[in-house]
Order: structure tokens, then C-alpha cells, then sequence
């Protein structure tokens, strides 16, 4: 995930810490992909040559360049008009993609943090997911563009500051129009946890950055990683899942993906960890998680405790951003 965090507790609840993965078994070459003739049919709707289509049905989204990436969201939006099956084709197109934490940040609309605000050859953990749920909701480079500024950022507005930092406070709130918290409605036990929010400690520390926040105190909840097998049936191709991790009396969402389903029917998670972008099965990756904590038994060092499910809405509708405010001018200089 994109952010360092605080100590404690802070640590425990930023966007910071999507965990290590090994690196996944080589896949065989795929054999080259032409298009159908339906797919040349709706490529010739939005004016994709047939040679760049065929190009572009063969080339990860990672490795397309911006003007690329415009054209093929459009096409997909005639190709694939189901939203949660847009969202899983467009998470599997970028499988294989390198992986890099605290990969964003503002510039060069502002330089508290150096890094830009956007990039396609890598991501992190919820660079993917929201790169993915932007570009499913887009038609054009300019509209993913303000789309995923959108999710990424309180109402819309540019800034370190109002970036959703906090996965449960901030994210999964700012972003309803998108996804809803299922995890209590899912039929199984759960596991209540409090966090202790500091947001303006947070700001100063990592960006220097003075904002009078009151402390917010929060109460969630997820399922135990023990109790997800008797609800995985109900999970939906582009709903969103925070992985949760405990250390002692703290818990924190410490990684985040996306649920796809497998041709078996099995329910899959699609996340970005190191070293790349991979799919396995929910099953798999509990299994996995399982196996690294026995290694690390001892260490005091986060567990895996759970996951948290949120449920992608149905057609959501993108709201509008709030104004951008004009940056403020040293007080010296203000008047």
C-alpha cells in the first residue's frame, strides 16, 4: 500500500503495509489473441483499428501507454457492458504487473509527496483496486483520469491531505457510491476491533502538513479467516476486500484486492503484493497466510486475523467532484 504510517495503532489502520508475497510459478508464453468478429464490430463503433485492437488484445494494460489505454476503455465499455465482469477482465489484464509500495502521491499538483498521480507499469495494492475500478467506469483516458482522482481523494479534491489514507475510516467511507460494507450482512460470526484514529498527527509527521482533526475513535468489524469458507458462495466478481491483520489488542485492514471468479466457479482474490499482480483462490491465499505467520511465529510481528467484505453497487454513479480550492499563500504574503 501507498503510505508510511505513524506507530502503534497508526501503523495499524493507514493504507500501508500490503504484506509480501513469493513469486508466483512462471507462466507458459499464451498464444497470441485475435479478435472475434463481434469485437471488430464494437471496435469499429468507437474508431479502434482492427490491427490495434488485435495489438491491444495481446498487450497487458501495464505495458499500454496512456493513448492506448483511452481507446481500449472504450472498446471495452462495448465489449463488456456487465460492470462486474468489466472489472474482473480489466483486473486479469493486468496480472504480471510489477509491484511497488507507496507508489503515489500528489505531484506535480503539490510536492509534499514526490510521487506522481498516476502510473500503469506498476501499482500497489490499492493502486490496482482503484485503478481498476476507474478504468471500468470509464470510456476515455480523461475520464479514468478524473475518475480515479474521485476514489482516491476526499470529495474528489486534490491533496495529501484529503487523500483516503485510513483504509476503513477514510476509503471504504469516501467511496459508498462505489462499494458497501457486507461484512456483518454475510451470515457469519464477526470480529468487532477499534482503531484511534489520528489524522492529524499523521499529516504532520508524514507531510508536515498543520490541520486541526479531532482524534475520531472507530469500531468496525471482520470475519475471522477461520469463518470465510461458509460464505464465500456469496461473493460477486468486483467487490472489494480488506485483508485484516492483528498485532495484540490492535487491528488494522494491512492490504487490500478484488474478487473475481474463477471458470471452476471458485471465488478469488486479484491483488497486487510483491513482487506482481496475481489471482488465487480466497482458500489459497488464507492457506498462504497461514503458513507465513507459523514461519514468523515469535517475531512479533502482525498476524492474518480476517477479511472484510465490501460489495461492489449496482450500476454506481460516479458523484461529482467539490470545487478545488485555490492554494493558500504564505500568510506573510496573504491580504
Amino acid at each position: 500500500m501507498r503510505l508510511q504510517t505513524l506507530t502503534s495503532l497508526a501503523a495499524a489502520t493507514l493504507l500501508a503495509a500490503c504484506a509480501h508475497r513469493p513469486l508466483p510459478p512462471e507462466a507458459s508464453q499464451a498464444p497470441r489473441v485475435e479478435p472475434t468478429a463481434a469485437q471488430l464490430s464494437t471496435a469499429a463503433r468507437v474508431g479502434l483499428p482492427a490491427t490495434e485492437l488485435a495489438d491491444l488484445l495481446n498487450k497487458p494494460l501495464y505495458k499500454m501507454q496512456p493513448a492506448e489505454v483511452g481507446r481500449f476503455l472504450a472498446w471495452q465499455q462495448l465489449d463488456e457492458p456487465d460492470l462486474r465482469r468489466r472489472i474482473a477482465k480489466l483486473a486479469r489484464k493486468n496480472i504480471g504487473q510489477p509491484y511497488e509500495l507507496y507508489l503515489l502521491g500528489e505531484f506535480p499538483y503539490e510536492t509534499h509527496d514526490p510521487q506522481p498521480m498516476f502510473r500503469l507499469d506498476k501499482s500497489d495494492c490499492v493502486v490496482f483496486a482503484e485503478h481498476t475500478y476507474a478504468m471500468a467506469l470509464s470510456a476515455s483516458w480523461e475520464e479514468f483520469f478524473w475518475v480515479l482522482q474521485r476514489i482516491r481523494y476526499n470529495e474528489g479534491v486534490i491533496g495529501a491531505a484529503t487523500r483516503n489514507h485510513y483504509t476503513e475510516a477514510d476509503w471504504n467511507i469516501a467511496n459508498r457510491w462505489l462499494v458497501t460494507d457486507v461484512t456483518r450482512t454475510l451470515g457469519a460470526p464477526v470480529q468487532a476491533y477499534k482503531q484511534r484514529i489520528d489524522r492529524r498527527a499523521f499529516l504532520n509527521k508524514q507531510f508536515k502538513i498543520e490541520r486541526d482533526i479531532p482524534v475520531q475513535e472507530w469500531d468496525d468489524a471482520y470475519i475471522a479467516k477461520q469463518d470465510v469458507a461458509a460464505i464465500e458462495a456469496q461473493l460477486q466478481d468486483g467487490d472489494f476486500v480488506n485483508v485484516i491483520s492483528r498485532r495484540g489488542n490492535d487491528a488494522w485492514a494491512s492490504h487490500v484486492g478484488l474478487i473475481v471468479t474463477g471458470e471452476d466457479g471458485s471465488r478469488r482474490i486479484l491483488h497486487s503484493a510483491e513482487p506482481v499482480v496475481r489471482e488465487e483462490t480466497v482458500q489459497g491465499f488464507i492457506a498462504r497466510m497461514a503458513e507465513r505467520d507459523a514461519r514468523q511465529a515469535g517475531q512479533n510481528k502482525a498476524q492474518f486475523a480476517g477479511l472484510k467484505f465490501l460489495r461492489l453497487n449496482d450500476a454506481p454513479q460516479v458523484p461529482p467532484m467539490a470545487p478545488q480550492p485555490r492554494p493558500a499563500r504564505p500568510a506573510a504574503l496573504a491580504g
